[in-house]
Parts: C-alpha cells; structure tokens; sequence
C-alpha cells in the first residue's frame, strides 16, 4: 500500500495513525508542488513543465525555499508509482485529499496519469465529513492535519476504487481546468474547482495586514492563520509584492537578505515595528 498525500503536515498525521491501525501501514508520498496556483497550460509537456517551472522560480524569489525547486520534481513521482504497481501486481495506491483546492487539484494532476490501473488506484476524499476535535467537538476538517490520528482509522472506511468513470470523466475536467489559463484555482464544492482572477486573494491578503508595520513573517503567519480559503505562503508574498507595486503597501528592507529583514506598512503609516 502506497499512500498519496498533498501537503507535508499530512504526513506525520497518516504516520500517527498508522501507528495506531497496521492495517495502513505503507509508504507515504507527498506531491509537492501547488496545482490550485500557477500556469498550467500543457502541464505535461516539456514546454508546459519549462513554463511552470520559469513561474516558480519568479514566486519563490528570495523565499526560504528558493532552493527546493530543482529537488522538486513530481513527474519523478508519478514514474516511480508506476514502476511500483507495475513491478508489483499485488500494489496498491491510496489518495488521500480533504476539502481544498489544494488537494483537489493535486488529485486530479495525479490520477488523471493512471487510468491503466483502474481498480488499483483508491481514492479517499473527506468531503464535507465531520470529526471531532481534541476536545471532543465535531468540526468539519478542510486539512488531513487537522484529524485526530484517532479519527483517521474511521476516515479509512471512506476509501473506495476511482471508478472508471471518473477515470473518464475527471482528466476531461482537468484538461478544461489547465486550458482557461487562470492563475488561481478556487474549490466550489465537491470535487468542482473554478478559475478565479490572479488578485483573488488580494482584498483578504489586505484586511489582514495590521496598521503597524510589521516583518514579513509575522504578517505571513497572522494572514495564514486568519485566512478563510487557504493558500501557500510563498503566493502571498508574491500577491504582496504585486500589491506593493501599485501602491497599496509598502515593504522596506534588502530582499537580498530574505524574508526576515522585510517589513510590510500601510502607505503613509507608521513605519514603527512595534512586534516582537
């Protein structure tokens, strides 16, 4: 059993509850890249693939994580899943996605590349299902991180077969997706993923900024934990940035330097950090 998550705090959650149930014991595989933002337009092909990779390399500009983006390298992935299942007819892959855009799109990159092994590939989707918290409350988990490790071992009753319909179906979806050429992937519901306007996160990216100013990282993480519809870290500084080029804030500081010597001001505010 190989299991497929999307964001790197899934894994020591499926870790915790695989501890609990060796029933679900196996490999854990995370895709990496953010398919709910950026171009993709002929995603896999080589022009495609360049085209992203030359958008990246723009976003992740004096990130921490600059240097990630030539060990990232998803179709590598996909080719050793597919080595997996083909040198082991006894394999198996299970996809594990919760309610965002995410995890949506990191789905239907992935599966729509496995159509071969329709009845190997399982899909576990904790659509609009509710679990409870540390406290015993019921919640609706929009993350795989947010679940109790308890919780999980109900959460794989949810795993069933991509049908072959929707090994039909869905890479049509995502063909329509990839061919509108949007920036930013919005989830309406179900497994129905949007386009939207790149400054689709601008108004709330703002609302969350402080009139003090502030170093970046500690307006990263107050935006983060405050947003209602998620997104990485790295596009809301590049979102910032596009922000800052019209006026609407202003940074200072040697971006040079990283992240941790910026500070992020309201025009004409203070320029005071009074955090931390």
């Amino acid at each position: 059993m190989i299991h497929i998550v999307f964001n790197t705090a899934d894994i020591a959650a499926l870790e915790a509850a695989i501890a609990l149930d060796e029933s679900l014991a196996g490999k854990i595989i995370e895709i990496k890249d953010d398919y709910a933002v950026g171009p993709l337009m002929d995603i896999y092909e080589t022009e495609g693939f360049q085209l992203r990779k030359d958008w990246w390399t723009k976003v992740l500009e004096h990130s921490p994580y600059s240097d990630q983006l030539d060990i990232v390298d998803d179709r590598l992935t996909v080719h050793q899943l597919i080595n997996s299942l083909n040198h082991d007819e006894n394999e198996s892959i299970w996809i594990w996605m919760g309610q965002n855009a995410h995890d949506v799109c990191g789905y239907y990159w992935l599966m729509s590349q496995f159509k071969e092994y329709q009845g190997r590939v399982q899909v576990l989707y904790l659509n609009n299902l509710p679990f409870l918290n540390e406290k015993g409350q019921l919640f609706y988990p929009t993350y795989l991180s947010q679940i109790q490790p308890k919780e999980f071992l109900k959460a794989k009753k949810l795993a069933r077969p991509i049908t072959l319909s929707e090994f039909e179906l869905d890479p049509d979806e995502w063909k329509k997706i990839c061919t509108e050429q949007e920036v930013v992937k919005f989830l309406e519901g179900g497994k129905k993923i949007v386009n939207m306007d790149i400054n689709f996160y601008d108004k709330e990216i703002l609302s969350l900024l402080t009139k003090n100013a502030q170093k970046l990282p500690s307006a990263l993480s107050n935006i983060l934990s405050k947003m209602k519809v998620k997104t990485g870290d790295t596009f809301i500084v590049y979102r910032l940035k596009a922000l800052a080029e019209i006026g609407k804030i202003v940074f200072v500081g040697d971006w040079e330097k990283g992240w941790k010597d910026i500070v992020v001001q309201m025009p004409g505010g203070s320029s005071q950090v009074v955090e931390d």
